[in-house]
């Protein structure tokens, strides 16, 4: 049962996720706190969108807080086969993406959720989600090492069958069938989390946002000042046209905004700005493409 002040303190503890990560990123990008956009759901509820446009480290991204309420179920949540007998959700969650202007910063990709259904003469049902992976276009294997390694202590400390569990749901979730590649060298995922109290889960999910910050922050202050070449620019726009599928084709967050009726901009935010999809092959590209492929797929 999740009752009215058990959902205003997970929305504040969403929303205090939120803050210190914008905190956190306003070391790179001092302009973060002026972009923030407050927004109304239509059914109820709403937003906080910050929004990071062509900074000085970061190219593009988003640090997003949402909590909206509803009736209908979008066809994208109906994987998890609710029941039908459902009169109301609310969805409370933060995503981030960010794509850098140096091709030696990777990709990357925060989400973490609660979802709440109330069922027809019945006690409502609940569970949390989320997780976080790492898209690098050369890739170096300290960074990749650090990622998962931070990422299993965290999950070590709630329970030691997380990492390994999540890990390969991370795997088989950001994988691109049409291409028969990974989105890049993973990190955690899991959903339907309801066994446990949720004071272990949202002490979890606000260890998830930590550990993905530290990371990630450490890994841009250690490659974002590397210079690089215009072949490497290039690949970096190329390679980012597998992220720009990814997400417009399979990605259950991207779907589930597009079809509640979400606010268009907060949702889009994740897509890079810029991408190609033409980029003669030479020598060079193929050896970048070829050592790349190495690591994704280990």
């Amino acid at each position: 049962m999740t009752n009215v002040k058990e959902l205003k303190k997970i929305e504040n503890n969403f929303r205090d996720i939120q803050k210190r990560i914008i905190g956190s990123f306003s070391e790179f990008s001092p302009k973060l706190r002026s972009t923030i956009t407050n927004w109304k759901y239509k059914t109820g509820g709403g937003g906080r969108s910050c929004k990071i446009n062509d900074d000085k480290v970061f190219e593009q991204g988003a640090i997003n807080f949402s909590s909206i309420k509803g009736k209908v179920l979008p066809g994208s949540a109906l994987e998890h086969k609710f029941p039908k007998d459902v009169t109301s959700f609310q969805a409370i969650g933060v995503s981030v993406v960010i794509h850098p202007h140096n091709p030696f910063v990777p990709c990357s990709h925060l989400n973490v959720r609660f979802f709440t259904l109330k069922k027809k003469n019945s006690s409502n049902l609940w569970w949390f989600g989320g997780g976080y992976d790492l898209t690098p276009y050369f890739p170096y294997k300290q960074d990749v090492d650090l990622w998962h390694n931070n990422a299993k202590k965290m999950c070590d400390k709630y329970d030691k069958s997380y990492y390994k569990k999540f890990k390969q749901a991370c795997d088989n979730y950001f994988f691109l069938k049409h291409r028969n590649e990974k989105r890049g060298v993973g990190g955690i995922f899991f959903d339907g989390l309801n066994k446990k109290d949720k004071s272990h889960y949202l002490k979890f999910v606000d260890d998830t946002s930590n550990t993905f910050v530290s990371s990630y922050l450490n890994i841009v202050k250690d490659r974002s000042s590397k210079k690089f070449s215009k072949s490497q620019k290039d690949f970096q726009l190329y390679r980012r046209g597998r992220y720009v599928e990814f997400n417009l084709v399979y990605d259950r967050g991207t779907l589930f905004g597009l079809q509640s009726g979400g606010r268009i901009d907060s949702i889009l935010m994740s897509l890079p700005p810029q991408v190609s999809w033409n980029l003669k092959k030479t020598t060079n590209i193929k050896k970048y493409e070829k050592n790349l492929l190495k690591f994704i797929k280990k």
